[in-house]
């Protein structure tokens, strides 16, 4: 197993990434995106990323690696812009949240974020009721209708979700 090498040294070989592979990965985050703009930003969240990860050095299959990297920072990034988007509608729907300081709508939007990353890898299902029981109040009853599961599996669903959410607050708090 390849050791972590000294700050110094990984921040070298870093560089040395960055400078070998950027214009490479720039590329085919263009070709996928269809978005320059927005290829050059995630190759940036991609390398920022590496510089705080614990990345052995040095990489056998290093665009392999970087593809790899920047599909999860892109999948983070439309996850986020698809947030912003519903919560942009929520907005327009509910004249009471209109009403809220552009600090309080920031601070629910990072908040909706950290909810997301808590539920990530969760199934659609668990998600869904998870959002039901706990944004808008429904009972098990209601939340089982809407989803076409038993009442059984809401109930385990809301369990499972609330697993993670404490399993991630523990890993979070270490």
């Amino acid at each position: 197993m390849p050791r972590p090498l000294p700050p110094s040294t990984a921040q070298d070989n870093l560089g040395d990434l960055y400078r070998d592979h950027s214009l490479w990965l720039r590329g085919w985050l263009r070709r996928r995106l269809g978005d320059g703009e927005r290829a050059a930003d995630l190759t940036h969240d991609t390398f920022l990323r590496l510089l705080t990860s614990t990345v052995a050095h040095p990489l056998r299959e290093p665009r392999n690696f970087l593809a790899t990297v920047a599909k999860r920072v892109m999948v983070d990034h439309l996850r986020r812009r698809s947030l912003e988007q519903a919560y942009l509608q929520a907005l327009a729907h509910e004249p009471e949240l209109l009403a809220a300081s552009p600090e309080d709508r920031v601070l629910m939007l990072e908040t909706l974020l950290q909810i997301d990353a808590m539920l990530d890898g969760l199934d659609h299902k668990v998600r869904q009721a998870f959002f039901f029981a706990q944004l808008e109040g429904l009972p098990y009853g209601e939340i089982a209708s809407r989803l076409g599961v038993s009442v059984s599996s809401v109930t385990k669903y809301i369990a499972r979700a609330t697993e993670q959410c404490l399993l991630f607050a523990l890993d979070a708090g270490r």
